[in-house]
């Protein structure tokens, strides 16, 4: 393994390539990157960044984020066939036909879509900024919000704005229930429960109001176990964020909520990809810059508020 890493950073170098990672990918390969972060986070580097080259730790999705942000550099997917349950939810015959039947119609698509449906999207989100982005629209009109219906139902609780939403959610987070949360206060009385707003209970008000829960992107997540002075903290998300948690608080203790919680597409992304895509190119990102200047805007203007 070593050998790969210094064949990556080899590599790396010659090309002037950087790669970004998410909480989420394999250990191996958040240690291998140049940055890490959340979905937010990753996209304002990528918008950023000087980087001829940017390969992509991540679901394809992701990387196609980053394509539309840099039509000037190289964006490979060192995994093109990791998936996402969300992003499959979408179909965009229908989503397309909800903007025909609502014209002064508002559509909020979470980052974890694709370039079709951000081209059909008026404002983009992730789990960080959705709250902030739901506020800021006008009232007086419809509001579609996707694909996870559970953010959604968070977001109308924190913000008391009405959304029809659309009916999809992510398979790793949708397990985590309110009894799931309740078990967990009562079997660790000292810890601060981290909730990842895609979970199934995140539309739960008795839970978002309890002063020991935090909803909170993975990058919140972090900034909150920074701050505590608490120790132990139940973890709601996908399980890999634990490793940099640890690597960040070596002296706290994090408990994964459901042991194993895992994102297999995730997994898809590995050091032995990486390499193959730095060395051959694999997995580039090609969009057809019509699609592309359209999926743009709404990520502009989620990155500008």
């Amino acid at each position: 393994m070593n050998n790969i890493a210094e064949q990556i950073t080899r590599l790396k170098k010659e090309k002037n390539a950087i790669i970004l990672a998410h909480y989420y990918a394999p250990p191996e390969v958040q240690d291998i990157a140049d940055h890490l972060g959340d979905s937010l986070a990753l996209s304002q580097l990528a918008a950023k960044t000087e980087a001829d080259m940017i390969v992509f730790g991540g679901v394809h999705f992701m990387a196609e984020t980053a394509a539309i942000l840099c039509p000037d550099k190289t964006v490979l997917s060192p995994a093109p066939d990791a998936g996402c349950s969300l992003a499959d939810s979408v179909e965009t015959a229908r989503l397309a036909k909800w903007r025909e039947e609502h014209p002064d119609g508002i559509v909020v698509s979470y980052v974890n879509t694709t370039a079709a449906v951000k081209a059909l999207t008026d404002w983009c989100c992730t789990s960080a900024n959705a709250v902030k982005v739901v506020e800021s629209l006008p009232e007086g009109h419809p509001i579609l919000f996707g694909p996870d219906k559970n953010l959604g139902r968070h977001i109308m609780q924190v913000t008391g704005r009405k959304m029809e939403l659309w009916d999809g959610v992510c398979k790793v987070h949708d397990v985590i229930t309110s009894q799931a949360v309740t078990d967990a206060l009562e079997k660790y009385p000292d810890a601060d429960i981290l909730i990842h707003p895609e979970c199934e209970c995140s539309g739960d008000k008795s839970l978002i109001e309890n002063g020991r829960i935090l909803f909170a992107s993975t990058a919140g997540m972090l900034r909150h176990v920074a701050a505590s002075p608490k120790k132990t903290f139940v973890v709601a998300t996908e399980s890999d964020i634990i490793h940099e948690l640890k690597k960040k608080n070596p002296e706290k203790v994090f408990i994964p909520i459901v042991p194993g919680m895992c994102c297999d597409e995730m997994k898809k992304v590995t050091l032995e990809n990486i390499l193959e895509s730095l060395e051959t190119g694999k997995g580039r990102v090609v969009l057809d810059e019509t699609l592309r200047s359209r999926a743009l805007l709404p990520i502009q203007r989620m990155l500008a508020l």
